[in-house]
């Protein structure tokens, strides 16, 4: 049972107002009471507005399914479908041609480019790694992955074969990338060689190549470098340049214990004292962010930049009641709470520093078109009110992940024009939006066709077309989704260069070791020079991105295909939420119907719960069909974790599975298609149970 304190009006849980008081608050000069009253004047002013968007969603939603019901299949009147969307204020007037006005930015999101990792903020272990992985390996990411064609290490000690074929492709990549690294080495000139630093045996010669540099450390004492011609003991790449900490998709955040942890792990990695212990190899090994990088008198990030993905506008949390007794959208804690972890940042109070430019990078996810963009860069200016801070220090990243923001998406950025830094596409939740919004339409095409459906394509061409023409470049991140398949970094290599290909200048990977693979792409290919050739190409209309992915008129799927596709969503959804309910982990490797590991978070729960439900309405499937998958699945999902002691099993009476009954029966009755409130619903109902 959560204890509550008044504060200014509000009952909020005792340990976040322990947090905030004696840790959050700690050195900034703002007084409790301030921070107490500012946020109740904020929820005054906001939630009101807030349910106002959420009905407004509702509202079109109920629109479009009474139209496509009276119009099932696909669009075959597009000018008739886009007047409809304008009259119900689905599409908004594009706004006159302009350019951010963003200022104080950070050269990683303004002029470099690279790879971004994504973590969970509520695993300090993790957040630490990710915030650490800026300098990576590219020896140790070659020796321990599947990238080289060579057979995998042997086990056991060093395997002399499989450490010659990684110097190898290093010496490849040097060649290609910093052409006559060797003459610097000897003492000689080269175009890229930045500086030198001496430490005892080990010389570190830098470089740089696209904005990014590169490390060879030269050491004859080293084991790696005894057995080298030239001593070279590793090539460090600069790799992750950017990581967001995530407070939504990726974790299980459902009340006050939740949240504080979070906020807390963000608090120690704006101050620089967050540490980590635990087992490893039988040893406890402690984990803390690394320091700065020294070159004779220069001095490189040893850190990731690091921003914070805030909530979106749907959910509330049990945190914060407001005097009604409901309880407070949990995005608007998130806005006031981070940004005051992030002024230990701003006024150096802590050993480390993230933003040299005096911002604050604040995700912010699930939003509906440029209305609710407005208000979340209102809310932004009320923060900086209630903590003191210079208009626009909070700057927003928006994730174009919903379909009516992809849209409008041009209105969207005007909304937040002077504060944007980012903007990314998803595929997984815009996907599962594409599906839920034209629900009614008709039976959606099956899942794996969607990346070759034209709407997809678009998508991610206007993105970036968009982008350019707003004056991201330079200025702010135009960027890409996930590589899902964390094992499977041949195939990385050879698919996600077509992300700086497409002019991104940063893309989502899953873990250090693929930022360093992925790194390797953007010195193989200047993005910003591609960003150059593409501001002058026009930007893809609406028409393909407004085609509906459902199945022709008349089409027929086997009894095998229909199988097929109701056993692969309902594999993902119990490997996925069984952790989620009974574990509260909220992202992880989870292995698919194949046995391949893939990387799992809400997004990717939505696909395949909206999925099942669009074939259930469309009579694709039957109840008893996919009763009869999951529990097929639940038997294969336990097998796959019967190595796990935490696990609990599926088959029997287990929650978990109830909820992902519930996540495909409910589906169209939940808010866009949205997983959180039914996984916060059973979630807590676990943590009540014990």
């Amino acid at each position: 049972m959560t204890k509550y304190v008044t504060r200014a009006g509000l009952r909020i849980a005792a340990q976040l107002v322990e947090f905030n008081e004696s840790r959050a608050l700690a050195g900034t000069g703002i007084a409790a009471d301030t921070l107490w009253q500012g946020l109740t004047d904020i929820l005054d002013r906001f939630v009101p507005h807030n349910r106002m968007l959420l009905a407004k969603r509702d509202d079109i939603q109920a629109q479009l399914d009474a139209w496509h019901r009276a119009h099932p299949g696909p669009i075959t009147d597009m000018a008739a479908y886009q007047a409809f969307l304008r009259d119900i204020s689905y599409l908004v007037p594009e706004p006159t041609p302009f350019s951010i006005g963003t200022q104080n930015v950070d050269p990683e999101i303004a002029v470099m480019a690279g790879p971004q990792l994504v973590v969970p903020s509520l695993n300090d272990r993790f957040v630490l790694n990710a915030a650490n992985a800026r300098w990576g390996s590219l020896y140790d990411a070659l020796y321990g992955t599947d990238v080289l064609p060579a057979p995998a290490a042997r086990p056991g000690a060093y395997d002399t074969d499989r450490g010659a074929a990684v110097v190898a492709y290093a010496r490849s990549f040097l060649d290609e990338a910093i052409p006559g690294w060797q003459a610097a080495l000897a003492g000689g000139e080269s175009p890229y060689f930045v500086a030198k630093a001496q430490v005892g045996d080990a010389a570190r010669y830098l470089f740089k190549h696209h904005g990014l540099h590169i490390e060879i450390l030269v050491n004859p004492q080293h084991p790696v470098g005894a057995t080298d011609e030239l001593h070279i003991a590793d090539v460090i790449l600069e790799s992750a340049l950017t990581t967001i900490i995530d407070l939504e998709d990726s974790v299980a955040a459902v009340d006050a214990d939740d949240k504080v942890a979070a906020y807390t792990n963000w608090l120690g990695l704006m101050r620089g004292d967050l540490v980590a212990s635990f087992g490893k190899g039988g040893k406890t090994v402690t984990r803390a962010l690394e320091p700065d990088r020294d070159y004779d008198g220069l001095t490189l990030a040893g850190r990731s930049l690091m921003f914070v993905r805030n909530v979106g506008h749907l959910m509330t949390n049990p945190a914060v009641l407001l005097p009604d007794g409901s309880e407070a959208p949990e995005g608007i804690l998130d806005a006031l709470f981070t940004s005051l972890c992030a002024l230990h940042d701003l006024k150096a109070l802590g050993t480390h520093r993230n933003s040299r430019a005096g911002s604050i990078y604040i995700v912010k996810p699930k939003m509906h078109g440029p209305e609710e963009a407005a208000f979340t860069n209102d809310l932004f200016d009320a923060v900086e009110d209630v903590l003191g801070l210079a208009r626009h220090t909070i700057k927003v990243g928006v994730m174009d992940e919903e379909r009516r923001t992809s849209a409008n998406l041009s209105a969207c950025i005007h909304a937040v024009r002077n504060r944007i830094v980012f903007i990314n596409t998803g595929f997984l939740d815009r996907t599962g939006d594409e599906m839920h919004t034209s629900m009614q339409a008709g039976p959606m095409i099956r899942k794996a066709e969607m990346r070759a459906s034209s709407w997809i394509q678009a998508y991610e061409a206007r993105n970036v077309q968009i982008g350019l023409a707003c004056g991201l470049s330079g200025k702010a991140q135009i960027g890409k989704g996930m590589w899902a398949a964390p094992d499977m970094m041949a195939d990385m290599m050879v698919q996600k260069i077509g992300h700086p290909k497409a002019g991104a200048n940063t893309a989502w990977v899953p873990s250090p070791t693929a930022a360093t693979l992925h790194a390797m792409h953007y010195h193989a290919f200047d993005v910003f020079a591609r960003q150059a050739e593409l501001a002058k190409e026009p930007t893809p209309g609406l028409d393909p991105l407004l085609t509906i992915p459902v199945a022709p008129a008349g089409h027929n799927w086997s009894d095998e295909d229909v199988a097929q596709e109701l056993e692969n969503n309902a594999q993902g959804i119990l490997g996925y939420v069984v952790r989620w309910i009974d574990q509260g982990v909220g992202c992880s490797k989870v292995s698919d119907i194949h046995d391949i590991g893939l990387m799992e978070d809400r997004a990717t729960l939505r696909i395949s719960s909206q999925h099942i439900a669009n074939w259930l309405l469309h009579g694709i499937a039957t109840e008893a069909q996919v009763d009869a998958a999951l529990t097929k699945m639940a038997a294969k999902v336990d097998a796959q974790n019967a190595g796990d002691p935490l696990y609990e099993k599926l088959l029997g009476d287990s929650l978990a599975l109830k909820a992902a009954r519930a996540l495909i029966f409910e589906s169209l009755t939940q808010p866009n298609g949205y997983t959180e409130p039914l996984l916060h619903k059973f979630r807590q109902e676990k943590k009540a149970a014990g």
